[in-house]
């Protein structure tokens, strides 16, 4: 809703039909926004979409592989095949973009990719989300890359993801204990960021922005935070990585899966920003920026969690209170 009311003209690209994006429509101007249907497989309809773009934003990017069930000729005569992979997801379709960008001369891109990119992380999630800033910045050097931590909203995977869990296990799992740390960032934060670079695209050009919150927590420390709001009480259980990935594999066959393998990896490993924010500010040159380069002052988590977690309370947050009851 940031970029939406600054006056630009912005063509959104969907593979999903009107329902898919039509809550979107109140966050722009009248007339300012355009939605266009493209696949990630159809060039010419990617390139239909950022035809008239002075600026391309990226977004596009996928934590588990798409399955479809098809027919075979031996029993049990059902298999599932991978549709869409997270490796063209996260690194083919940026790539396609980038390479779309330069041959229409569209004049900034701005990536989006994630603090966890790291090509020896065990998470191949992580993995391609650095293999997709390679294959973007050589395809467009001059590429803009913003590096989120995990972000926090109204429709986040990580507060949620507890409240949940929670909502359909009696048991959540921490996985090694929900000793790893994470360092969550408000997505409106990161909106207002993008909003910045797009005000001024020339200066961030080939440069990096990395996104972040004030404080690290572990995930425990999230899980008790979550369910100190919500009033749940699962049972939180220490379960090592290996365990966790049991449950896993039978759960990453859901439509938009709770729990996956590679999540399981992830989730056992700091997802933190590069550095601290001290060494964010002695860097000497060719620097890489920070929301506070950029006027965005970060939001603590505290100030956001309640208002979409409450929801989760049985009775709601009035049954609770004196005077509605």
């Amino acid at each position: 809703h940031i970029t939406g009311s600054n006056g630009v003209l912005t063509y959104i690209g969907s593979r999903g039909d009107e329902f898919a994006y039509r809550h979107l429509r109140p966050n722009f101007e009248l007339g300012r926004a355009k939605f266009s249907f493209y696949s990630s497989r159809d060039k010419q309809s990617m390139a239909d979409v950022i035809s008239d773009a002075d600026v391309v934003i990226n977004l596009i990017g996928k934590y588990y592989d798409t399955k479809a069930l098809e027919d075979t000729a031996k029993f049990p005569y059902l298999n599932y095949k991978v549709s869409t992979s997270v490796a063209e997801a996260n690194v083919e379709v940026p790539k396609t973009i980038a390479e779309l960008c330069k041959e229409m001369q569209v004049d900034n891109l701005i990536h989006v990719s994630s603090a966890a990119a790291n090509p020896d992380s065990s998470s191949e999630w992580a993995r391609t989300k650095y293999e997709g800033e390679q294959e973007v910045l050589k395809a467009y050097p001059w590429a803009t890359i913003v590096r989120p931590t995990q972000m926090f909203g109204h429709e986040d995977l990580l507060l949620n993801w507890f409240a949940n869990m929670a909502e359909r296990f009696p048991l959540v799992p921490l996985v090694d204990g929900g000793h790893a740390l994470t360092q969550p960032v408000w997505v409106d934060d990161v909106a207002r960021t993008i909003n910045r670079i797009v005000d001024n695209p020339e200066k961030f050009e080939g440069r990096r922005v990395d996104c972040f919150g004030p404080q690290d927590y572990s995930y425990a420390e999230l899980a008790r935070f979550v369910y100190d709001i919500t009033g749940q009480e699962p049972v939180l259980s220490d379960i090592p990585a290996e365990v966790t990935k049991y449950a896993a594999n039978v759960m990453q066959y859901e439509g938009s899966p709770m729990l996956t393998p590679d999540m399981v990896d992830l989730m056992s490993e700091d997802y933190l920003p590069d550095m601290t924010a001290e060494g964010y500010v002695a860097q000497a040159k060719d620097r890489v920026f920070t929301m506070d380069d950029l006027g965005v002052a970060s939001t603590p988590i505290e100030k956001v969690a309640f208002k979409y977690l409450y929801r989760f309370r049985k009775g709601g947050h009035f049954l609770s209170t004196e005077g509605y009851h």
